[in-house]
């Protein structure tokens, strides 16, 4: 038997995996002659919606990006578990070996900048498969060759004998400006689409190789150190090594994060930079928009978006889940912002750390309501910020970090 590679072996525990959800997580056969396919189409909120997720509802669900959120939730509950099963204290010597992917740091390990109570296990590497190239600067070269005409579009300078021409946004909107390779964009989506400030899933992976794969939330609990990706697996047909080397590598744009790195004598908290490896496979996704099609049969994009852990599975739709109202407490779905945030708080009593007990709570030393902005301003997360800052700023080029155009109005709320 031919032993697989790398990606393909990665690529196939994965859809194995997603063969095995129940049928209701998987895309429709709408007709006998309409099928439907996972598109990349913009799964996520309007701008002008923000600001009623309250924690409640996703800001964004495109496949990359729920799977990194899934990914936090599950680490979380498994925090919780490890913790409940064994009443792990603080003054406990041993490590828990409860869980098979994390385990609780020793005294000696943690410190003022180090101070999660928790880390993944030294022998476990993270891969991530995508079954299409993530959206924005990884797939602008394949966005190009789909076209009829692939020429770049062409950008008129702004004269003052050109002043009626439109230059382009500082947020370049999904597919289009193709001639701007290496920018930050927005999702995807279709022309008459409401205005969305959602980064694409090639920035914010590009930002994780930085920050790792961890949220805010859960930086408080688990050490950054050893969670960042190793390699990414997309399909050969969805491989662009260009695109890839541009969007993700320290050849790329992010050339001058290495210097600014230096220039800041490193960074502490167990934060760094640690590009993962694009690596193309040779299997594709059943339900990509690749798949077999007989003469008399079509394509129509699904707009829903499945997840699953060992402790959570669940279908959504418009950030919610499905057969819930958006925006409504019943329909948030278990790795939203509020859940997260309450779910940190058991494991932070549980734990015993008092410093992150206070910062969670719902109310600060004065007795007023904290919100869930004020956490991600705190002390505890002043380097996270530090490198998130500096990231955006490089990613920003000439832009500088104004050229990531916050998605703001969505942490001002309170649990």
């Amino acid at each position: 038997m031919e032993q697989l590679s790398i990606p393909d072996t990665i690529a196939k525990v994965v859809q194995e995996e997603f063969d095995k959800w129940p049928k209701k997580r998987h895309p429709l056969i709408r007709s006998e002659t309409s099928k439907e396919w996972v598109p990349t189409g913009m799964k996520c909120l309007p701008k002008n919606k923000i600001g009623q997720a309250q924690g409640f509802t996703l800001h964004d669900w495109h496949a990359e990006i729920l799977a990194l959120r899934s990914l936090n939730r599950f680490l979380l509950d498994e925090c919780f578990v490890l913790l409940a099963a064994t009443s792990c204290q603080e003054d406990d010597e041993k490590n828990c070996t409860i869980s098979k992917y994390l385990r609780r740091r020793t005294r000696e390990e943690i410190t003022e900048s180090d101070f999660q109570p928790f880390s993944l296990r030294d022998d476990i590497l993270l891969h991530m498969y995508c079954s299409e190239a993530p959206c924005g600067d990884a797939s602008m070269e394949l966005t190009m060759a789909a076209q009829r005409d692939s020429t770049p579009w062409e950008i008129l300078a702004q004269s003052s004998t050109n002043k009626d021409v439109q230059s382009p946004p500082i947020l370049l909107h999904g597919r289009s400006y193709f001639s701007k390779s290496g920018f930050i964009r927005g999702k995807p989506s279709r022309p008459d689409a409401p205005p969305a400030l959602s980064k694409s899933c090639s920035d914010k992976l590009a930002l994780k190789q930085s920050t790792s794969l961890l949220s805010s939330i859960t930086s408080l609990l688990i050490s950054p150190k050893n969670m960042y990706l190793t390699y990414l697996v997309v399909p050969i047909s969805q491989f662009s090594k260009t695109a890839c080397d541009r969007a993700f590598s320290a050849s790329g744009r992010l050339n001058t994060l290495q210097q600014r790195i230096q220039a800041e004598k490193s960074w502490s908290g167990g934060y760094k930079f640690q590009p993962f490896i694009v690596y193309p496979t040779s299997l594709e996704f059943r339900y990509s928009r690749r798949q077999s099609l007989l003469p008399n049969e079509s394509l129509s994009a699904s707009n829903n978006a499945s997840f699953w852990t060992p402790y959570s599975s669940g279908t959504i739709i418009g950030g919610t889940c499905q057969g819930r109202r958006q925006f409504s407490h019943k329909g948030a779905p278990p790795m939203c912002k509020r859940h997260m945030w309450q779910l940190a708080l058991s494991i932070s009593r549980l734990v015993g750390n008092m410093s992150l007990v206070n910062l969670l709570s719902s109310r600060d030393n004065t007795g007023a309501l904290r919100t869930y902005a004020e956490i991600k301003r705190s002390d505890l997360m002043i380097q996270r910020q530090k490198v998130k800052s500096i990231v955006r700023t490089v990613l920003g080029a000439e832009e500088g970090e104004d050229g990531w155009v916050r998605n703001l109005g969505g942490d001002d709320w309170s649990l």
